[in-house]
């Protein structure tokens, strides 16, 4: 007799050799596909968006099982921990109005682009990201890197948003007060493309709140807090995470769990199958 458990030792030998149930083998099943989504999203994604993802796939799951399941193996997502935006009026620019106003809502590509820059550690020193975001899709239309945060950074940035874009009409372009965007080289530029400058008013960083967003995300994901030996393997990362992950297969809440390529593909779509109709 096992005393600590008392159980008989013949009851307990039974027990482990009994099969498996069905319920469990399909739940290995399942978390081997969870395994795969959560490893393929750079082990990122939470319940919910793998969730989406296996029943993409065509494996009907809820997510509470997946939630369990996960919870089970040790797989984490990488969330956010949110809080409190602490409003702060700031001074508007005065050559350029904020058109924003704070509303990302946007129905239509090539409305409107906010851009930014950030910065990435490496043991080389600081290396720059500029983005040039629709708001529409959510999708990176532009990006550069270089290793001084200059005009030239973020005018790389925009000639790749125009250029991959090919917008038809004005679009708004918003972007902070930073030197890089007061500069005349910016301002011709955006001129020479026909679009629309806007800024945010000093010091308000809700104003471009979602390019700031968009770096939260980025970090969190890409960088996750390491330091690159170089600034080739800092932008090999960023190239990777932008036009193979984030654009392309990244599944983004705002747009019903769909990346943004989907997204604005999906769009065309439905234009082009009205304009038959």
């Amino acid at each position: 007799m096992c005393k600590t458990l008392q159980v008989h030792f013949s009851g307990y030998y039974a027990w482990a050799k009994q099969p498996e149930s069905k319920r469990d083998i399909a739940n290995k099943v399942v978390l081997h596909h969870i395994k795969e989504a959560y490893e393929h999203s750079g082990r990122i994604y939470g319940y919910r968006t793998v969730t989406k993802d296996l029943v993409a796939s065509g494996i009907g799951v809820n997510k509470k099982r997946v939630a369990r399941l996960m919870g089970e193996a040790k797989l984490f997502g990488a969330g956010v921990k949110q809080r409190k935006p602490r409003y702060k009026k700031g001074k508007r620019h005065v050559a350029h109005p904020n058109h924003l106003g704070q509303c990302f809502n946007v129905q239509e590509p090539n409305h409107t682009w906010v851009t930014d820059i950030t910065y990435i550690k490496t043991y080389e020193g600081w290396f720059y990201l500029a983005v040039v975001l629709d708001l529409f899709s959510r999708k990176i239309a532009g990006w550069a890197t270089s290793h001084r945060m200059t005009t030239g950074l973020a005018l790389k940035a925009l000639e790749m948003a125009t250029f991959r874009q090919k917008p038809h009409h004005e679009v708004i372009v918003h972007s902070d007060q930073g030197s890089q965007y007061s500069s005349y080289e910016w301002q011709a530029l955006l001129q020479k493309y026909n679009l629309i400058p806007s800024m945010s008013r000093r010091g308000n960083c809700y104003d471009n709140a979602v390019a700031e967003s968009f770096f939260k995300t980025f970090k969190r994901e890409c960088v996750k807090k390491q330091i690159y030996i170089t600034r080739e393997e800092a932008q090999s990362d960023i190239f990777y995470y932008i036009e193979m992950f984030y654009n392309s297969t990244r599944r983004h809440s705002y747009l019903g769990y769909i990346s943004p390529n989907e997204f604005e593909k999906r769009y065309n779509e439905k234009l082009n199958m009205a304009s038959q109709n």
